[in-house]
């Protein structure tokens, strides 16, 4: 079956429950984009960050006691979108910065989705396998890949050439040695192995923990486009502006190759790696359009002080600022922000996905199909979104 036709298949009837009884729940695994990060932010400005701050400091706690990170640097938000209430109950084990497989080397533990287990803690695919053994778990989102090619460094190094390179002598990111090597044809056979093999993990995690395939979902995301094509920035390619005011310093050519070759490298790897799968019970939200219209410097919104919006709170904001935070650099960079925060969606575009995710679990029936915006909130406060 095409990965086309997972995306459009209908919804199925609803899956008996597996060992674990009672309510159902969602569970979510993979990396910053589906934890949560920058989910404290809603909007950007160079104002004050309170005109921002959605959840404040506690944005990121999520163990019992509301204290602490379970994991220090995961940053799985509360408003990160797994957590779809109406009953549902949600458990987020993604972590910022994880890639397919296990990082145990540095400073902050960073779970794959593998069954690593050691003194600094589980991976991804193992403590699913151990909640779902006492949760009736329905649906498990997955969303995996970026940091494989390098994410972060491949934004750090477009900003960098942004800032050392003058109009009339660009210098791209595209074409960095550092940059290229992530997308060669071998490379890219490889990450998406690396896909795969984290979507097959996920599903021995559940079939450890005594499920069949027809008791739950694993419902595959793919990523958001965060920032607009080179035409569509509102900021011009002349001075320094792009970046000091609107913390998207990467020029027209890089936008548009990130868009065009980057992101559609990643998504056509998520998908690729859905086939080689080739689980019967996936499906595919396509998320890549999720954010268009509210992306970081896109010239249909603005920063808060750019559209007369006092504040997060203010009627209409959600509709006329940006739901990708900004990137920070050095010289901009201040508490309480983080530089793990530069370039996620934030509150506005986590809370834009819950809505999706919301809409593809189906009240217990799942189904693929893409998400885009509409305009204004539902009665939860979340964008309004498109499903379908």
């Amino acid at each position: 079956m095409s990965v086309g036709g997972l995306a459009t298949l209908g919804a199925t009837p609803a899956a008996a429950d597996g060992p674990g009884a009672g309510s159902p729940w969602v569970v979510s695994v993979g990396d910053s984009a589906i934890s949560g990060e920058a989910g404290r932010w809603a909007g950007n400005t160079n104002n004050s960050p309170s005109n921002i701050d959605a959840l404040g400091s506690t944005a990121y706690y999520d163990n019992a006691a509301n204290t602490a990170e379970t994991i220090h640097g995961c940053h799985r938000s509360k408003s990160a979108e797994i957590h779809i209430g109406g009953g549902v109950n949600s458990q987020n084990l993604a972590c910022s910065g994880a890639k397919t497989s296990t990082d145990a080397s540095g400073s902050d533990f960073k779970p794959g989705l593998d069954f690593y287990n050691g003194s600094a803690g589980v991976g991804q695919a193992l403590a699913l396998q151990n909640f779902a053994v006492t949760h009736n778990v329905k649906m498990v989102m997955i969303l995996i890949g970026a940091n494989n090619y390098h994410f972060a460094d491949l934004i750090q190094s477009c900003v960098v050439d942004f800032l050392t390179s003058p109009t009339w002598w660009k210098d791209y990111c595209n074409d960095d040695s550092s940059v290229t090597a992530n997308f060669t044809a071998a490379n890219v056979a490889t990450q998406t192995t690396n896909i795969k093999n984290g979507i097959l993990n996920i599903r021995q995690a559940m079939t450890n923990a005594g499920y069949s395939a027809s008791q739950y979902t694993l419902m595959v995301q793919t990523y958001w486009s965060p920032l607009p094509l080179g035409s569509g920035i509102r900021y011009s390619e002349s001075g320094y502006t792009r970046q000091s005011t609107g913390g998207c310093g990467v020029w027209n050519a890089d936008a548009n190759w990130a868009n065009n070759t980057a992101l559609a490298t990643f998504n056509s790897s998520v998908r690729n790696a859905v086939t080689q799968a080739g689980l019967t019970n996936t499906k595919i939200l396509d998320a890549q359009n999720a954010l268009v219209g509210h992306r970081l410097c896109e010239n249909t919104v603005g920063l808060l002080e750019e559209k007369g919006v006092a504040s997060w709170t203010s009627a209409g904001a959600s509709d006329r600022t940006e739901w990708v935070n900004q990137i920070r650099t050095t010289s901009t960079l201040f508490g309480p922000y983080q530089l793990q925060e530069d370039f996620h969606a934030n509150y506005w575009g986590q809370l834009a996905m819950r809505n999706c995710v919301r809409q593809a679990y189906n009240n217990g029936t799942p189904r693929g199909g893409a998400c885009t915006p509409g305009t204004g909130r539902n009665g939860l406060g979340e964008p309004n979104m498109n499903f379908g």
